[in-house]
């Protein structure tokens, strides 16, 4: 499987976005996909994640009510609302799967800056 994410940017104080996560390769060896995010210095930091067979959701503290995580066929998105200078960071999609094996592999990374 491969993922290639796309939509980051720069936004100010308080606006929104979405990141997309396209997904390639054999995409029906996924069980779950997800977000997490990475500032220079800090620990990664699970953003949110969804299961491939009943859609269920999950969000971290930090991020929950103001983010949705949605996924449509072999693409996966995270709206990304009100957001705050805290949230700048890379965020990286994921894809875990089982083919032979349990994998996970990642995208490239995008950046998304909140300017204050």
């Amino acid at each position: 499987v491969q993922l290639v994410e796309s939509g980051g940017g720069l936004v100010q104080n308080g606006g929104s976005l979405r990141l997309s996560c396209a997904a390639s390769g054999s995409t029906s060896s996924i069980n779950a996909m997800g977000w997490d995010r990475q500032v220079p210095g800090k620990q990664r930091e699970l953003v949110a994640s969804i299961t491939s067979r009943d859609g269920n959701t999950q969000y971290s503290d930090s991020v929950k009510g103001r983010f949705t995580i949605s996924r449509a066929k072999n693409t996966m998105y995270l709206q990304m609302n009100s957001l705050k200078p805290e949230d700048t960071a890379v965020y990286y999609c994921y894809a875990d799967g089982l083919y032979y094996s349990h994998y996970r592999t990642w995208g490239q990374g995008t950046q998304v800056t909140v300017s204050s």
